[in-house]
């Protein structure tokens, strides 16, 4: 293997992450012991050699050119993994530390893992967390993500899928519609009702509700007048003022029908569930910080994870 960089390079390369991340080339000197001019030399260095421009520098500001950012997250990540391997052999890294960057979908974020992250940040203080809510799928090594849940996995070679859950969903409306409308008693009744659509954002298409007859599972198609996408809660919150009647994952509205905000229906047809997983990519170093974070919410490390702690949350509740 040929040698692509030189010392000078290497520490251009760390400068140039310490200036992007402190947003200030006075500040990155300041830390690194350095002066300002160094900094500048280091950046422009790098711009001479990748062809780009990495800054955009006015005498108010000094932001990350699209160019920068994108070589910044590769950069930082490379600094990391390096970092990593070095700890990773000596056994220096007795406590993992860093930025935990993580992708998560709005529902399952804002439901399941969010509450997770506390007691994490807590039992290891030296991580910082990051958390991406979005419905989007990202590309870890364009955005240096180190993790992401996903309801919906598709075969990777490169990603390592670890599961989470099996969750549960439910069909619900609210006491008021179903005053206004006579309550779904089969699936064929659902032809008569407002049935709330969720819209996959990546394609338009309506979701089909999923139910279990006579030992089969089978998708339902639903129609009506309301429709969202990108966001689960939304159909939730529609169902919840009276819209209609929406499939929905139940940990979002398991509060509202414990409350009698919204009601079960078709319990005899239920059973069905989504499963969410943890993917990350597929390297021979994984980073202490992502590796603990894995088992703590998959419940191999204590507290227990997501099923963990929503199985006791539903005996709290009993």
């Amino acid at each position: 293997m040929n040698r692509q960089f030189d010392d000078l390079m290497l520490g251009s390369i760390e400068l140039f992450c310490l200036a992007a991340e402190q947003g200030s080339f006075t500040a990155a000197a300041n830390i690194a012991a350095v002066t300002p001019a160094a900094v500048s030399r280091s950046v422009s260095r790098l711009e001479e050699r990748i062809g780009v421009r990495l800054f955009v520098r006015t005498t108010r500001q000094m932001r990350l050119t699209e160019e920068g950012r994108v070589y910044f997250e590769q950069c930082r990540q490379a600094l990391n993994q390096l970092i990593e391997a070095e700890r990773e052999v000596s056994g220096h890294q007795v406590e993992p530390s860093g930025l935990l960057r993580i992708s998560a979908p709005s529902t399952y974020g804002h439901y399941r893992l969010l509450p997770l992250v506390p007691g994490f940040r807590e039992r290891y203080p030296g991580v910082k967390v990051e958390v991406n809510i979005s419905n989007r799928n990202i590309d870890f090594a364009e955005e240096g993500y180190d993790l992401a849940v996903r309801a919906r996995v598709t075969a990777d070679s490169g990603l390592i899928a670890r599961h989470l859950e099996d969750t549960p969903l439910v069909v619900v409306a609210s006491p008021d519609y179903l005053a206004r409308r006579a309550t779904p008693r089969s699936l064929e009744d659902l032809a008569q009702h407002e049935c709330i659509q969720f819209e996959l954002p990546s394609s338009g298409r309506s979701i089909p509700w999923l139910f279990r007859r006579d030992g089969q599972d089978i998708e339902w198609p639903t129609t009506g007048g309301y429709a969202c996408s990108d966001d689960v809660t939304a159909g939730a919150t529609l169902a919840r003022h009276g819209a209609g009647v929406f499939q929905s994952y139940r940990f979002v509205v398991e509060e509202d029908l414990r409350a009698g905000r919204l009601v079960e229906l078709l319990s005899d047809f239920g059973g069905r569930s989504r499963p969410h997983s943890l993917l990350y990519p597929h390297r021979r170093f994984v980073p202490l910080r992502v590796r603990v974070f894995v088992d703590y919410v998959t419940g191999l490390g204590k507290p227990p994870g997501v099923a963990g702690v929503h199985a006791a949350r539903l005996a709290a509740s009993a």
